[in-house]
C-alpha cells in the first residue's frame, strides 16, 4: 500500500485497515466529536453515555429532541456551556436542512470542511475527522492533529509544518490510511 518504508513497517505491524462509511450517523458523530474534544477517551465516553441517557431508551435523539432539552440538563451530563450550545447548534443545522447527509456525501473534501465549519463549535480538525471516520474519505491529512505531528516527529524527525505537508503529499491518495497508521504508532486506539 505504501512506498514509504516507515509506513510499510507500520502496515506490517498493524495489518490492513478499512474505514467504514458511517455517513448515516453524521449528526451523532459530530456531537460525539464535540463532546470528546480535549478529554480522555474514558471521560468522553462517560459524558456521551450520560448525554444519551438524557433521552428515551438511551438512543440517539432527533434534532428536535436535542433542541427541546434545556442547556442545564445537557450540562448535567458533564459538558461545559459552550459544548452544550455547540450540540444545539449542530441539531439546529440538521433540523433546518443546513446540513443534510446526502448533500454532504456529494461534496468534495474541502466543501465538506466549509459546510461543517459553518456550524459554530465545529472546527477544521473536527471536520477532517468526520471526513476520515464518518464519510470514509481516503485522502485526508489533518495538519492540526497534535497526535499526527507527534508521530511524525517521533518517526521522521520532522516538526516543521511545511516539511510535514511535503511528506504527507507523498502518501497521496491514501493519506487517511497513513494517518491511521501514524496514530497507531503512538499506541492510540483511533476509531475503526
Amino acid at each position: 500500500m505504501f512506498k514509504d518504508p516507515i509506513l510499510k513497517k507500520l502496515f506490517k505491524q498493524h495489518g490492513p485497515h478499512q474505514f467504514e462509511d458511517r455517513s448515516e450517523n453524521l449528526m451523532a458523530e459530530l456531537i460525539e466529536s464535540i463532546i470528546s474534544q480535549q478529554l480522555s477517551v474514558k471521560a468522553a465516553d462517560t459524558i456521551y453515555s450520560r448525554f444519551l441517557n438524557l433521552f428515551k431508551n438511551g438512543k440517539f435523539p432527533s434534532p428536535e429532541q436535542i433542541l427541546k432539552i434545556d442547556v442545564e440538563k445537557l450540562r448535567s451530563a458533564g459538558m461545559s456551556y459552550p459544548k452544550a450550545n455547540y450540540i444545539k447548534n449542530i441539531a439546529k443545522a440538521f433540523q433546518n436542512g443546513e446540513i443534510a447527509v446526502e448533500k454532504i456525501k456529494n461534496l468534495t473534501d474541502e466543501e465538506v470542511i466549509i459546510e461543517l465549519t459553518k456550524i459554530k463549535g465545529v472546527g477544521k480538525w473536527t471536520a477532517e475527522m468526520i471526513l476520515i471516520f464518518t464519510l470514509n474519505r481516503e485522502d485526508v491529512f489533518s495538519l492540526g492533529d497534535a497526535g499526527l505531528k507527534r508521530a511524525i516527529k517521533n518517526l521522521y524527525g520532522i516538526s516543521d509544518e511545511k516539511k510535514i505537508l511535503k511528506l504527507a503529499e507523498t502518501w497521496k491518495p491514501k493519506r487517511s490510511f497513513a494517518c491511521w497508521y501514524l496514530w497507531r504508532s503512538l499506541n492510540n486506539t483511533p476509531k475503526t
